[in-house]
């Protein structure tokens, strides 16, 4: 080991969690208000956590986790990044400054503007800014040459009032984060189930008998989900665990507030098989599972005995079962167990708990949704669910684990560059307005058009789209195109120091911050990843009168563009903006009469923990073309990277071996969001350019642990994409793959390897090769 790296805890939670939770509350400068904010986090009457998605437990005391007490404490601090920052640093001084310094500055308190002159942001008047913006959307040729991009922390208020804004204005062009992670999921349920979201609640995993959790690591990415898990593994339901690493949140969890595993050595063991497939190989994987349940079902028909999937189930609500069942007949052993990297006897022990349980969920995230065939992938998850009839039961169903505090409300508000012809008709009639039909852009496309200068205005709501997306030479040359840069932020980031021609950074409130508007405090609302809607109230003072709240930002930007009359395209808007902005209510009787599931909706939120939005797919009905839940007969991918075979011959001939990176977060990180420089659940200390390798492999190459390394991806482009002075470390992680952080290893990631109909990118399976480091540091 080094200074760098240690043994991996054998637990995580625990006293470590409680030690790192109060470590970040005193970092604030405010320990006092961030104590109080945490008893009011997730909880009735308080704020929703501007963390992950995961749902609110109605009871407890505590009801936030480690990285939401960051994500809690980093929002609420005293720092201030105002004009006397900027005037002390050029935005060429900024730009060599890292991530995490970055954001570490504090909040920003002033609307700025970029002054290429001087290299130099500087304060700029609200009004004078909404004009500067409003002048520049009205000057363009058409309304689709601006690209309004979207934060999954945004709240449904500004969600709705954004969408409403730009379709006003005569575009769909709503690229969001939805189309760099969960988008896969979307695509895949919406075709199968016939809604994007999961069939479950948060009280199903209560009554689980089995648990298959795929492609995630809830002890850093959600890990209040940890506490489902603990209890329902304590209960006697079964986990089985897929993941291309070995994570200890997965293995043993202590939770931090049971005060024997708080203080001891104990621990519950979460995971009652875990296996670590090869990665993209776990669509490989579940088709074997498949096909050891077939062919146990054909024997007990063949004995004369009861069929263990659920006939009934499959001939009342699915389609196309028996093109399914020839497809996996097809498929033969050889191509799962190499595709998959696990054996015939590890898929039998898996298929093994799946046919002792009653009740299954399936659950998954970004390790699934970020692969050209994720799509696939998740349609094969359903075809298992499907089987067994293993949706629309308690303790059953599907459950996508979304990552940002309200990315899934985002959608249901209109955040969709795809919108139907149900939800458009029905949002025009709510606003008397006729609105645009046609597809507007996802991520990819409107970086290529930035690219290409077909678009030339970026408005971000939220995010730090310069660091989350791929290819981040590509990336940052997109936005440094822009004729506008403008910036909704709580932080500086990154996308603040992407600068074409004009930028505008505009200060928002955050989760934890009171909202005074014309008729006093206001609250907004939330959607987590179980569709339940609840409100979400701060009650901290803002550190400065200039801070706006992002619907307050975005109704005064629509007044301005859109009631000055309009030569572009558009449509002038009838809608009173100031009203909307002075009163949240107002904002939440148009979405009742916009978007379904709303009614009341109001009223609604006066219960406690708010309402559920209901899913079809959950009550057996299946909105899609065939009104059925479809079984997807889709053959395994042929190759999990996508690379030509000259390129590969040419690697062989060289002896170059090829390997196949995933990207990931540390546990001191949320999104592109960095606390720290650890990942105490790894053993990795205060460092981020880190190669996870197998032993074998590096020897192997004649590489050990602690070596620098250079990292190349291989694309058929022939760029020259590689990053430097990579530290490996030996891990548990199958041969042949690679793990590294993000968004260190994003411009590895080609702009163009997206997924299948998602266009997520495939940054959990990028084909690269690793040499000795050319420059290393000096120790």
């Amino acid at each position: 080991m080094s200074e760098h790296f240690s043994k991996k805890p054998n637990k995580a939670g625990g006293l470590s969690s409680l030690t790192s939770t109060l470590k970040h509350i005193i970092q604030s400068q405010q320990p006092q208000t961030n104590v109080k904010n945490l008893l009011r986090a997730n909880k009735d009457k308080g704020f929703d956590c501007p963390g992950c998605a995961w749902g609110d437990e109605k009871e407890g005391l505590l009801q936030f986790c480690e990285n939401g007490a960051k994500a809690i404490a980093w929002e609420s601090t005293s720092k201030k990044v105002d004009a006397e920052f900027f005037a002390q640093h050029s935005v060429s001084q900024l730009q060599k400054q890292s991530d995490y310094w970055l954001e570490y500055q504090g909040r920003l308190t002033q609307p700025m503007k970029y002054n290429k002159d001087t290299d130099h942001y500087q304060p700029i008047d609200w009004q004078d800014a909404y004009q500067l913006i409003a002048d520049k959307l009205n000057s363009l040729d058409s309304p689709n040459e601006a690209e309004f991009y979207t934060s999954g922390r945004a709240s449904n208020e500004a969600s709705f009032l954004y969408q409403l804004f730009g379709r006003l204005f005569g575009t769909n062009n709503f690229p969001d984060c939805s189309n760099m992670c969960h988008e896969a999921s979307g695509v895949a349920l919406n075709e199968a189930i016939g809604i994007g979201k999961g069939t479950v609640v948060l009280d199903d995993f209560n009554h689980a008998d089995a648990i298959f959790v795929f492609g995630q690591n809830p002890g850093t990415n959600h890990p209040r989900m940890m506490n489902a898990l603990r209890k329902a593994a304590r209960g006697g339901c079964k986990i089985v665990s897929f993941n291309n690493l070995k994570e200890v949140a997965l293995e043993r969890f202590a939770s931090p507030q049971d005060p024997i595993e708080l203080l001891t050595s104990k621990a519950t063991t979460i995971s009652h098989a875990y296996f670590t497939p090869k990665l993209g190989g776990d669509m490989a994987a579940v088709r074997g599972m498949v096909k050891i349940i077939l062919a146990r079902n054909a024997e007990h028909i063949a004995n004369n005995e009861p069929a263990i999937i659920d006939n009934d189930f499959i001939t009342e609500h699915c389609q196309d079962f028996e093109q399914y069942q020839q497809v996996v007949n097809d498929t033969s052993w050889q191509e799962i167990e190499q595709q998959s990297g696990l054996s015939f006897e590890q898929l039998t022990q898996a298929a093994e708990v799946f046919l002792n349980a009653n009740k299954v969920i399936c659950t998954w995230a970004m390790g699934i949704t970020q692969h050209k065939h994720s799509v696939a992938t998740i349609q094969e998850i359903v075809n298992l669910q499907l089987l067994s009839g293993n949706i629309g039961k308690q303790g059953a169903g599907l459950c996508p684990v979304r990552g940002h505090s309200n990315v899934q409300g985002n959608r249901t508000m209109g955040i969709n560059e795809k919108p139907t012809a149900a939800f458009i008709e029905q949002l025009s009639q709510a606003v008397n307005t006729p609105l645009p039909k046609e597809k507007g852009h996802n991520v990819y496309y409107a970086l290529t058009a930035l690219l290409n200068k077909t678009s030339k205005v970026l408005i971000c709501l939220g995010g730090n789209i310069a660091q989350a997306a791929p290819d981040t030479k590509q990336t940052h040359q997109a936005l440094k195109n822009t004729e506008l840069n403008v910036q909704i932020s709580t932080k500086l980031n990154r996308s603040h120091l992407c600068i074409g021609q004009d930028a505008l950074i505009l200060p928002c409130l955050g989760r934890t911050e009171i909202d005074n508007q014309a008729t006093g405090e206001q609250f907004i609302t939330v959607e987590d990843t179980f569709s339940m809607v609840h409100a979400s109230q701060g009650n901290v003072v803002p550190l400065a009168n200039t801070m706006h709240s992002e619907t307050a930002i975005v109704a005064d930007i629509a007044e301005a563009t859109l009631t000055k009359g309009k030569t572009n395209g558009g449509t002038n808007s009838t809608i009173n903006w100031q009203q909307l902005k002075g009163n949240y209510d107002f904002i939440r009787d148009l979405i009742e009469q916009a978007i379904p599931g709303f009614t009341d909706f109001n009223l609604q939120l006066e219960q406690p923990g708010g309402f559920y939005l209901g899913n079809s797919a959950a009550q057996l009905k299946w909105h899609n073309a065939q009104e059925k839940a479809l079984f997807s007969a889709n053959c395994l991918p042929t190759s999990i990277i996508n690379i030509s075979k000259d390129k590969l011959d040419e690697l062989q001939n060289n002896k170059q071996p090829l390997y196949t990176l995933q990207s990931l977060r540390s546990h001191d990180q949320y999104n592109t969001t960095i606390y720290g420089m650890d990942d105490r659940y790894r053993g990795v200390s205060n460092a981020r350019n880190v190669l996870f390798i197998n032993k074998k492999d590096a020897l192997k190459q004649g590489f050990k642990n602690n070596d620098y390394v250079d990292i190349t991806s291989i694309w058929s482009d022939n760029q020259d994409r590689t990053v430097t002075n990579f530290m490996l470390c030996f891990y548990e992680i199958p041969r042949g793959n690679l793990a590294a952080y993000y968004p260190e290893t994003n411009p590895l990631v080609p702009l163009d390897s997206f997924g299948d109909r998602s266009y997520t990118p495939t940054s959990k399976s990028v084909a690269v090769i690793i040499n000795k480091a050319k420059n290393p540091p000096l120790i």
